[in-house]
């Protein structure tokens, strides 16, 4: 499982990102406190309403690159990231909180209005449920039945890989261990690296 117990102290965090970064972190930190044990629904609804106060912003603009995928640490430092920030923070809070890896994935899909790449998370108890998207375009929770707006690509979590076939089934293609993006992520959120733009 990734943590963050591995977060930088606070000297460090405000050295890169000044009192305005460490006070998110520091909110950031008291959320996980205060939804440790509380039922799934509670945990969703408050890291998605806490992640989405964040401003969008595209990684060109953050961090001069076309893609790159920021640590919670530096998104909550900088106050700002684009999908994959958003995405990627609420799966490690969730997971931090007790939420099993099979039960989220990532998805990476296209978003039908922008007609643009976007990633989001989905949550599901079980694999035959029906899973909940949290976004930060749509910032309501809802089924991912009700997001037509949404057309899957690939999903994957701490362990798969799956891809999107037509008809909107899904079809395992491995271990998530593939995709580089992810794995160099991985290995900054445990080493608490914290880059600036």
């Amino acid at each position: 499982m990734l943590s963050s117990a591995s977060t930088p102290v606070p000297a460090a965090i405000t050295a890169h990102y000044g009192s305005p970064g460490l006070e998110r972190v520091q909110q950031w930190r008291s959320l996980v406190a205060r939804l440790q044990g509380q039922p799934v629904p509670v945990q969703l609804a408050g890291v998605n309403d806490f992640f989405n106060r964040l401003d969008f912003v595209d990684d060109i603009d953050v961090w001069r690159q076309e893609d790159y995928w920021a640590t919670p640490i530096e998104f909550l430092g900088i106050g700002r990231g684009d999908c994959e920030e958003f995405a990627l923070a609420k799966y490690l809070t969730l997971r931090e909180l007790g939420v099993p890896d099979a039960q989220l994935r990532l998805h990476y899909v296209k978003y039908v209005p922008y007609n643009q790449f976007h990633m989001v998370l989905s949550w599901a108890a079980a694999p035959q449920q029906m899973p909940v998207i949290l976004d930060n375009i749509d910032k309501t929770i809802e089924a991912a039945t009700s997001r037509r707006d949404l057309i899957p690509i690939y999903s994957f979590n701490g362990s798969n890989l799956w891809t999107s076939t037509a008809g909107g089934q899904e079809a395992s293609v491995g271990d998530s261990g593939r995709l580089s993006r992810w794995e160099d992520w991985q290995v900054r959120v445990r080493g608490g690296v914290m880059h600036t733009p």
